[in-house]
């Protein structure tokens, strides 16, 4: 390796170190707030699930999106110069916003630093429009989904707790669902099986690959278990469980941001390694990128980020244990889903977007729309200011 092509590595695992710190509060903000952990306790929690994502998401979908946001050919020679431009602009918009307390998104932070770079270096052809568009798309997307997801959540434990026949019958679809999904996704290919012994390696590989589908659905029939019995609990008792699921949920959330955030980086770095000529494509990835890059922003999480845990865990509005369950597992289904599509989502703007759902559940007004507004403009702004500060640090960096 090249000494430019070491540095440039080195600074994508800082960045993925400050991604974890950063949106910290993504994964503990409302376990905090309830208190169901300490904050030490909960970042030791959260950085674990983080690290476990790299059992569970294996195809990379995310990363080779990420690493195709620039077309290499059109920026030629100075693809690493781009990289690196790319870099320290995220690394310096992240370390900002999260010095002034705003949960903005280290993932449209990275991308728009990368496509900023680019276009100073081989104008507008040299990004990738679709996934630009798609990513952007998603920054009011994501938080949507999230809201729907976690005031649908919340309405399904307020319906069990008050004993209706509605939340009944919806916990039992909720079964029938999770049943079919796992016969469907969990089949294998008959073609490809010549013995038993065949069928058993086959099958291994076919859970393995299918591990994330799993997990979730288990987290679904926990849910939907609990749901049938909350009728039979009175509120101090409902509220303990509460608290015992608010572990899953978080798990499950940084499971899912870590899977999701680690592979941005990953995409960065694999770019840089075709450039560098190490490798041709992101099938030739090697190992220790993945596991440097989970690894990282385990590192990264264990440090916290309390500005912004304050912000997301108390301002927009205020959580409890059955509000935390609801928003963490809405965040969670979101993130895997839009994994699957390989679709480089913000973890921020899914949580964000869950809580507001869960506080809109009780009403309207329980929402500090005042500071959602202002995380609002904070979103919108980041691609652009991300974009034009790389733009003018490969400028900078082109003249050396």
């Amino acid at each position: 390796m090249t000494t430019f092509l070491i540095v440039i590595i080195a600074l994508a695992l800082i960045f993925d170190y400050i991604n974890g710190f950063h949106d910290a509060a993504n994964s503990i903000a409302t376990i905090v707030s309830t208190k169901v952990l300490t904050p030490f306790q909960a970042v030791l929690w959260a950085a674990l699930f983080n690290s476990v994502a790299f059992f569970i998401f294996k195809d990379h979908g995310v990363a080779d999106t990420v690493a195709k946001t620039v077309k290499p050919d059109w920026v030629g020679p100075n693809m690493m110069v781009v990289i690196f431009s790319g870099l320290i602009a995220a690394i310096l918009w992240n370390l900002l916003t999260w010095w002034l307390g705003i949960p903005s998104s280290s993932s449209h932070t990275l991308i728009g630093g990368f496509a900023g770079a680019a276009v100073a270096a081989g104008g507008f052809g040299a990004v990738n429009s679709p996934i630009i568009l798609k990513t952007a798309a998603f920054i009011f997307i994501a938080p949507i989904v999230g809201m729907l997801m976690a005031f649908i959540m919340s309405l399904w434990f307020l319906s069990s707790f008050k004993k209706g026949w509605t939340s009944k019958i919806f916990s039992i679809l909720v079964l029938i669902f999770v049943a079919v999904f796992l016969y469907v996704s969990l089949q294998t290919d008959p073609a490809k099986l010549k013995s038993d012994y065949d069928s058993y390696i086959l099958n291994v590989i076919m859970f393995s690959k299918n591990f994330k589908w799993i997990l979730l659905s288990f987290i679904l029939v926990t849910m939907a278990v609990f749901a049938l019995y909350l009728s039979n609990m009175n509120a101090h008792k409902a509220n303990v469980w509460f608290k015992k699921l608010q572990l899953i949920s978080s798990a499950a959330f940084s499971i899912g941001h870590g899977g999701n955030d680690a592979q941005k980086v990953m995409g960065i770095i694999t770019a840089a390694l075709i450039a560098g000529g190490s490798i041709t494509n992101i099938s030739e990835m090697p190992n220790w990128v993945p596991i440097s890059c989970y690894a990282a922003i385990g590192l990264g999480t264990m440090s916290g980020g309390w500005k912004i845990v304050k912000t997301m865990g108390t301002k927009i509005t205020k959580v409890t244990p059955f509000e935390g369950v609801a928003a963490e597992t809405a965040g969670a289904l979101t993130l895997f889903i839009t994994e699957a599509l390989k679709i480089p989502v913000s973890t921020t703007h899914t949580i964000t977007g869950a809580i507001m759902g869960v506080g809109a559940t009780k009403r309207l007004s329980a929402v500090r729309w005042g500071v959602t507004v202002s995380l609002l403009w904070a979103w919108i702004l980041t691609i652009p200011i991300s974009g034009l500060l790389a733009a003018g640090i490969y400028y900078i960096a082109i003249l050396f």
